[in-house]
């Protein structure tokens, strides 16, 4: 579970349980301050990241669930992330420079949050993208090259467009729902 800027790692827990009662949670807190609000990476001003900061990160956080799972005693191939807003954008950065820490992810108001190097091969990784109509920070043209972008590593997307702005709309965790259930049953 991977919150948005100014969440903290039990802001999620709710929605973890709802996509999927009795799963185990992992919950960590952006290690990042912005004005005081914890995020994952830093950037320069809304939208615009800072790349350098979100590799580090992205790749602290691929090394945080290595250990986890070892320390936890989890299946490190069972992982799906769950992010919405920073947390989506890191989500997407995992899966575009360490892919195969998640096995699947949902994305609730994903940005690009860079393009990678090297193309990843997403090949089996199924991805919920889940964004706002009405979204003041992120616009339908960026959810869209995302989509695009995802599904030209051959990830399996489901783009779910919902009557909403950036927060989030009971009906879409609903439709999320629907698709946890369909895809890791």
């Amino acid at each position: 579970m991977l919150h948005g800027t100014g969440g903290d790692e039990d802001d999620l827990i709710p929605l973890a349980s709802e996509l999927s009662p009795g799963s185990s949670i992992l919950s960590p807190r952006g290690k990042v301050l912005e004005n005081g609000m914890p995020r994952f990476f830093r950037r320069f001003a809304e939208g615009i990241f800072d790349v350098a900061d979100l590799k580090y990160r992205t790749t602290e956080l691929a090394g945080f669930i290595k250990m986890a799972s070892s320390r936890y005693g989890f299946d490190p191939n069972s992982i799906v992330g769950v992010g919405y807003s920073n947390g989506a954008n890191i989500a997407a950065s995992l899966l575009f420079l360490h892919p195969g820490v998640l096995r699947g992810a949902v994305l609730f108001r994903p940005m690009v949050p860079l393009v990678p190097e090297k193309q990843p091969d997403l090949a089996g990784n199924p991805l919920y993208v889940s964004a706002g109509l009405t979204d003041p920070i992120v616009a339908r043209s960026e959810t869209e090259r995302l989509v695009k972008m995802l599904r030209e590593y051959r990830a399996d997307v489901t783009l779910n467009w919902v009557n909403a702005g950036h927060a989030l709309a009971a009906r879409e965790i609903q439709d999320a729902k629907i698709w946890f259930d369909r895809t890791f049953a």
